[in-house]
């Protein structure tokens, strides 16, 4: 039986991702088994996530996932190119993964491989230093997208947007790290990434617009997500904002010597200077960011290095893959795979919290920063009854029967 494996935040989980899981049933053509690994409270955008991710991964089972693991905190908060290789570096490494199936707005598995091909040329990256080198208003991603139309052609322009970008780094980590897993690519319905107003499934992105308008989004998520959501919101555990933990985080960040900054993932070219200097003296986070921000340097990548800097993340966090696979939620099925990996992973696959404990210390130090972030996330709950820390070692995997 084959056993797909796809990366996702689900933050919000809706219908877009429940077509994707479905869709690549479909294109499998048989009877398959889902793993999703998905990012913990913190996301790619460098904000906290609406809801954790113990609730994010239940929501996920009760709409068509089997099993769902957690992506550690430094790759969730990486580059497309970090997190693509953490989460596809869990995937590869529980010894069950058939298929790995991801969204992307072409829709094209064959195209998106030849990008991934190009990209991994020896040259390309002495090309892209000499795009970046002879503008230097340049991003990096609008460099490699110009280095790269030398031999993509047009193709190049797929490197745009942000699924494609995703999924080419996914199929990048295939190739760097030596797996053997058929990729799949499920052409993007509904509202583009960050637009509204658009036919088909909201985005995650407008879904939490609404919500942090107030707004019901039950009707625009699928029904055993909504029940998950809503209960939290009863018990007061979310929706959680990044304007909620502001404080929390300007204290933290006022209080870092100049080195915490220099050791950031993507620190160079003088941004770490810029950003101590911002933290200690602007009001907000957007100000912190926008005083940072320059041409080169995109707004997501600076949150991103504000959320690492809070939480105590360096560039050499996220330079491996992760050495442990932590389970959030399972149903039946998932619960069966969970047995089958246990001869055939190549990692320690985490079911309860205490069992860390017993593994070596990069898994115990890893487990312990994201138990941390945890405790700052759970700052952010409506209900101060559920901002008491400690809770990521005291929280078992979600098992649905």
């Amino acid at each position: 039986m084959s056993v797909i494996g796809i990366v996702g935040e689900y933050n919000p989980f809706h219908y877009g991702h429940k077509y994707h899981i479905e869709t690549t049933k479909k294109l499998v053509g048989e009877p398959a088994q889902v793993v999703c690994v998905i990012s913990g409270d913190f996301v790619q955008r460098g904000e906290a996530a609406v809801y954790s991710k113990f609730a994010r991964a239940e929501a996920a089972v009760r709409s068509g996932a089997d099993l769902v693991l957690e992506l550690p905190v430094p790759w969730s908060l990486s580059s497309a190119e970090g997190f693509a290789r953490g989460a596809v570096g869990i995937l590869g490494r529980l010894g069950v993964i058939t298929h790995l199936s991801f969204g992307s707005e072409c829709g094209d598995t064959e195209v998106l491989d030849k990008i991934a091909v190009a990209l991994l040329e020896p040259g390309m990256t002495e090309e892209i230093k000499v795009v970046m080198a002879r503008d230097e208003s340049l991003s990096f991603a609008a460099a490699r997208q110009t280095a790269a139309e030398k031999s993509l052609g047009d193709a190049a322009r797929l490197l745009e947007t942000p699924n494609n970008i995703l999924a080419v780094e996914y199929i990048k980590a295939l190739y760097t790290q030596g797996l053997d897993l058929a990729p799949i690519t499920v052409k993007r319905i509904g509202s583009g990434h960050d637009r509204t107003g658009e036919t088909g499934p909201r985005s995650a992105s407008e879904l939490r617009s609404r919500l942090s308008r107030g707004i019901d989004i039950s009707e625009d998520i699928p029904c055993g997500a909504a029940e998950v959501y809503a209960r939290e919101n009863k018990q007061g555990r979310g929706p959680v904002t990044n304007e909620s933990l502001e404080l929390a985080l300007i204290s933290r960040l006022r209080m870092l010597p100049d080195e915490a900054f220099a050791s950031l993932p993507d620190s160079g070219g003088g941004l770490d200077k810029r950003l101590a200097s911002a933290c200690r003296l602007e009001s907000g986070l957007d100000a912190i960011a926008a005083a940072a921000k320059s041409k080169r340097y995109a707004l997501s990548r600076i949150r991103r290095m504000l959320m690492c800097a809070a939480l105590g993340i360096t560039a050499e966090m996220q330079r491996q893959t992760p050495p442990y696979a932590r389970v959030l939620a399972a149903n039946c099925t998932g619960c069966a795979l969970l047995r089958d990996m246990g001869d055939k992973a190549s990692i320690p696959i985490i079911t309860k919290p205490a069992s860390v404990n017993s593994q070596n210390t990069e898994c115990r130090e890893l487990f312990r920063l994201g138990s941390a972030a945890h405790d700052l996330y759970v700052l952010g709950c409506p209900a101060a009854e559920e901002r008491r820390g400690g809770q990521d070692y005291r929280t078992s995997p979600k098992i649905l029967l």
